[in-house]
């Protein structure tokens, strides 16, 4: 896809963001979208995957290590065929496989069931040594929050990764500054992000998360970085799209009554 065709890919995994988090009443829908810039390039123009192929062991994996964004993980599995974008309107619904978390056992195309933060990205690391010691082409890539680098595990997790040179890995950082409690530098500062994952071995790079052209170039570069692996912390920001919540830790886990929907829609050039 070219760039403008992926932008508005991007638009559309948005609106889809809006309508789940609407129609639930509850979900997440500040970090989802700060990141679908970067999911929209990864799952429609980067990534070895086929959904009508989804258990093939050459495909690409992507782990949603920051699980509560999952109306964005949905909303790209149904643009790229793994269901239909009706069942979207089910998002959290009583008996619906699209859960308020991730979950592998429910629904075809989510690699790994996450929600606990800094678990997925563990899972990650296991997928890229795991894929390394069976020969496979194979490359896993795992987006983290910026809140999430606060837990101790994913720091376990880097320093593991680099030990084992796991060139076939890309941590992707949304780096949106802001987490439910409010501002990172209040809560816990994480910056700077790319220097501490430099001194646990890896490379880093750090790319605009809403320039689709620097995100393909900074996928590309990680791609092509051999013997350690790669970070690429995304400025992004939070709530982006909707002007509203842009910006607004507020926006972190609530649903926008029926008015806000509608106007959050309208600037992303559709109707609820």
């Amino acid at each position: 896809m070219d760039t403008q065709a992926l932008r508005d890919k991007a638009n559309t995994i948005r609106q889809h963001i809006i309508r789940q988090v609407y129609l639930a009443g509850s979900g997440h829908p500040g970090g989802s979208l700060s990141a679908a810039d970067i999911a929209t390039v990864l799952y429609f123009d980067h990534m070895n995957l086929d959904a009508d192929d989804p258990a093939n062991p050459e495909r690409d994996r992507f782990v949603l290590s920051k699980g509560h964004a999952s109306p964005l993980l949905y909303a790209c599995l149904a643009e790229k065929g793994f269901f239909p974008t009706w069942q979207l309107d089910t998002f959290r619904k009583l008996g619906s496989p699209l859960q308020g978390h991730p979950s592998m056992r429910s629904l075809t195309g989510v690699e790994m069931s996450t929600g606990s933060l800094g678990q997925g990205f563990s899972a990650a690391v296991g997928m890229a040594l795991a894929a390394r010691l069976d020969d496979r082409r194979s490359r896993v890539y795992v987006l983290l929050g910026d809140g999430e680098l606060q837990e101790g595990i994913v720091w376990e997790a880097a320093m593991a990764s680099a030990h084992y040179k796991l060139d076939n890995l890309c941590a992707i950082v949304d780096f949106n500054g802001l987490q439910i409690d409010g501002k990172n530098d209040d809560v816990m500062r994480v910056a700077p992000v790319d220097q501490k994952f430099e001194a646990f071995g890896w490379h880093a790079s750090v790319i605009d998360g809403h320039d689709i052209d620097a995100i393909r170039a900074g996928l590309l570069e990680a791609q092509n970085c051999k013997g350690r692996p790669t970070v690429l912390v995304a400025n992004t920001v939070k709530g982006k799209g909707v002007s509203f919540m842009e910006n607004e830790a507020g926006w972190h886990g609530k649903a926008p009554n029926r008015e806000q929907a509608e106007q959050a829609m309208a600037e992303l050039g559709g109707i609820l």
